[in-house]
């Protein structure tokens, strides 16, 4: 029973820690061009590019959580779910939504400083995907660690 139950909860922390940090970072981001639209509205296009982009840490956290269900589900229907595996997967789950919270909010602060520097009529937006890819690639490493653990 605890087995399961801290199985559910890796599975929650997988997937709820990584939408939190994709929220906050698309917030952070998308707060930065609603008030860049006051500046310079013809950018609006730039703006909502780097607006969305902290939102693939959730995306990530949803393949993390199907993937680990799908093992999770094949192995319980089998009957071969080892007693271990809650424990591993509430590790796992706790880990990886950390990276993925924490990428997405420092991804949403990058991309916010890329707006207000468009918005002042600086040409950043190549420089600032870049910038942002940076916090990106902690969390596709998590994500393949997760998949690779799976």
């Amino acid at each position: 029973m605890i087995n399961e139950i801290l199985g559910y909860l890796g599975w929650g922390l997988m997937l709820g820690l990584a939408g939190i940090g994709s929220a906050l970072g698309t917030t952070i981001a998308g707060n930065a061009a609603e008030g860049a639209l006051k500046k310079n509205k013809e950018k609006s296009s730039s703006y909502m590019i780097l607006a969305a982009l902290p939102a693939t840490q959730g995306l990530y956290g949803f393949v993390a959580f199907l993937m680990w269900m799908n093992k999770y589900f094949a192995a319980d229907a089998a009957g071969v779910m080892p007693e271990i595996a809650g424990a591993k997967l509430f590790a796992i789950g706790l880990v990886v939504g950390v990276v993925f919270l924490i990428s997405a909010i420092r991804q949403g602060q990058v991309c916010a400083n890329g707006i207000a520097g468009i918005a002042g009529g600086h040409d950043v937006q190549t420089n600032t995907m870049i910038y942002a890819a940076l916090p990106e690639f902690y969390a596709i490493l998590s994500l393949v660690a997760a998949l690779m653990l799976n």
